[in-house]
């Protein structure tokens, strides 16, 4: 068995220079998830989200087509949008300058008192929208790659979790960044703990009595990893894992092949999407400070579904939330461990495979060496 390339240094989970090294050279010119299309439906219709270090606006315009901008105003530098909401264009609270949803600046109070105001040249500074499996995604570079065109294959084989129709579930939205669950680690730790179910028997007791462990199968692609393992048949002790298995039911749209199969796509370097027969959860990693995520999320059903699979999502999202928890409690774990003096990361295991392409990802993009040189505290 050929071992895995070898995980990240410690020092790239806790060093503040790396942490900015990798805003540009990662969140820069990557695609960030920001919510679903199902919250952009209607021409005006606007949020703000998170993009890396930066804020941008993404809005349905006139045409129907999708537009991002930078949350900016070009006169003073004032943030342009607050919330949610529908309008016909964009004015900045300050003074008033009015962008059409395009970003194009159409007017500017008094603008005979400006000696020179050359509105083609100061529209809002454009970010790049487009959409994947129904979601909408931006990119801070306009020159990025769309994941359709990345992953192509991922639509064509798990596209009906996704079809036309999908709704979210819960309260909760992907672009609620400041309402997410905070957790005390660098982001990579987190994304880490995300991409390999070799803690499971150990840590998450709820899976490992759900999901059939021996069955955990992961594959993994330039743009992706994708997760599948089979429902457990055998009843679980706790009642609430029992209720839903016997709730848990797939929603329209599915197929009989897609009946007691949990499947996980992780797409490099931030976004995951759960697939289960009740539901699909779409959430993501946001980076807050070197030792601390903002990991926002949204559930999702589709319309026609009947009440069983309506309790059966509520049983799942309870269980998740108790996995949340527990996740929560080990990446912080692993961030304290990896501040130890003269600590070197442990051999990764075949179950581990996925850390190790989310390595070389992060090698990549940072053009780091596979260890850094030289003593590292």
């Amino acid at each position: 068995m050929q071992p895995p390339a070898p995980a990240l240094h410690p020092r790239y989970y806790t060093g503040q220079d790396v942490y900015e090294q990798e805003q540009a050279a990662v969140f820069d010119r990557s695609w960030q998830l920001v919510c679903h299309e199902s919250e952009l439906s209607r021409p005006g219709d606007r949020l703000v989200a998170t993009v890396g270090r930066y804020e941008v606006i993404v809005a349905r315009t006139e045409d129907g087509s999708l537009a991002a901008h930078r949350n900016v105003c070009r006169h003073r530098a004032a943030r342009l949008v607050d919330s949610p909401g529908n309008a016909a264009a964009f004015r900045c609270p300050y003074h008033g300058w009015t962008y059409r949803l395009d970003g194009t600046l159409v007017g500017a109070p008094e603008n005979r008192q400006f000696a020179c105001l050359d509105k083609a040249k100061l529209g809002l500074l454009p970010a790049k929208a487009d959409t994947f499996l129904g979601f909408v995604f931006v990119s801070l570079d306009l020159d990025a790659v769309p994941l359709g065109e990345q992953a192509p294959e991922i639509e064509t084989r798990f596209g009906r979790y996704f079809s036309p129709g999908l709704h979210p579930i819960t309260r909760y939205r992907i672009h609620q960044v400041a309402e997410a669950e905070v957790q005390h680690a660098n982001w990579k730790v987190a994304a880490d703990n995300y991409l390999e179910g070799y803690h499971v028997p150990v840590a998450h007791p709820a899976l490992m009595r759900l999901l059939d462990y021996k069955r955990y199968s992961v594959e993994v692609d330039k743009a992706y990893a994708l997760f599948e393992a089979p429902l457990r048949d055998q009843p679980s002790a706790n009642w609430t894992e029992r209720l839903y298995q016997w709730t848990v039911s797939r929603m329209p749209g599915l197929t009989p092949d897609d009946d007691g199969v949990w499947r996980y796509l992780f797409l490099y370097p931030n976004t995951m999407l759960e697939m289960y027969p009740d539901m699909v959860l779409a959430w993501t990693i946001v980076p807050r400070a070197v030792d601390r995520v903002a990991v926002p999320g949204a559930c999702y059903g589709r319309a026609g579904q009947g009440l069983r699979t309506r309790i059966a999502q509520r049983l799942n999202i309870r269980i998740g939330d108790i996995t949340n928890d527990e996740d929560r409690e080990l990446v912080a774990r692993v961030q304290t461990g990896l501040a130890t003096p003269g600590y070197e990361m442990g051999p990764l295991s075949a179950r581990e495979g996925a850390v190790a392409w989310f390595a070389d990802r992060i090698r990549s993009d940072l053009a780091l060496p596979t260890e850094p040189e030289g003593d590292q505290k």
